[in-house]
């Protein structure tokens, strides 16, 4: 972690009010009143918990670099959606495996981190590019290594962990035997593990590093399987 990074104790407020009062007032004027509680309060302590959960899972990573941190911005991309309101209502950030030129969003990420109106964390690949879904489609009918995402799947599954996906199709691609015994995964188009459900009060403690990292290191081999399986 660099030098210059503070050390993360936690967020502003485990209750997040400060969320919720912009998801009341979701306009310039509330945001730009209250723009100095968002850096100090939301977006640094995250820029410092990424640091620090970055350096904490290197070594579940031996064989693959992590990228530098990210922290999402809180402005939302309206040009598509009928939700006009400018801002988002939860401070979001990732780290993620370092390939080359690869957007953010297509590189599998060993954290995913949202708090906010709505608070979550989850690791793995939300949507794959298509050329990635072709090689992980290729990697779960492969029987080898299917079974080992299969394996690691319902390992995590077991352990509370839950799958989601940026689509699913109804059913398996064109070609593929409706009764693969790895028909579930053959339809997905990206495989994300959400962690289990923690307690929001751990929000404004670094007990929440413990947390995180204790997640994290336990979806590392999914993580490493997704990132040899599509990039």
């Amino acid at each position: 972690m660099p030098k210059d990074t503070p050390r993360f104790e936690g967020f502003a407020d485990a209750s997040c009010k400060f969320w919720k009062q912009l998801a009341k007032n979701n306009d310039k004027a509330w945001y730009d009143a209250h723009k100095a509680e968002h850096k100090a309060g939301w977006e640094e302590p995250m820029r410092a918990l990424l640091a620090e959960l970055k350096d904490k899972l290197d070594a579940s990573y031996p064989d693959c670099d992590l990228g530098e941190p990210k922290v999402f911005r809180i402005h939302r991309d309206v040009r598509f959606s009928k939700d006009k309101t400018p801002y988002k209502t939860s401070v979001s950030g990732c780290l993620y495996v370092q390939s080359g030129p690869s957007k953010v969003t297509e590189t599998p990420a060993p954290l995913y981190l949202q708090i906010g109106t709505q608070t979550m964390a989850g690791a793995g690949l939300y949507m794959m590019a298509p050329a990635q879904l072709q090689k992980y489609r290729a990697a779960v009918l492969d029987d080898t290594k299917g079974k080992e995402l299969a394996t690691l799947v319902s390992k995590l599954t077991k352990a509370g962990y839950t799958i989601e996906s940026g689509d699913v199709l109804k059913k398996v691609p064109k070609g593929v035997d409706p009764d693969h015994p790895r028909a579930e995964l053959l339809k997905r188009k990206g495989l994300v593990m959400m962690f289990p459900a923690f307690d929001t009060k751990l929000i404004a403690s670094r007990d929440l590093v413990k947390i995180l990292v204790d997640h994290g290191k336990k979806v590392a081999p999914l993580v490493r399987f997704l990132t040899y399986a599509v990039l």
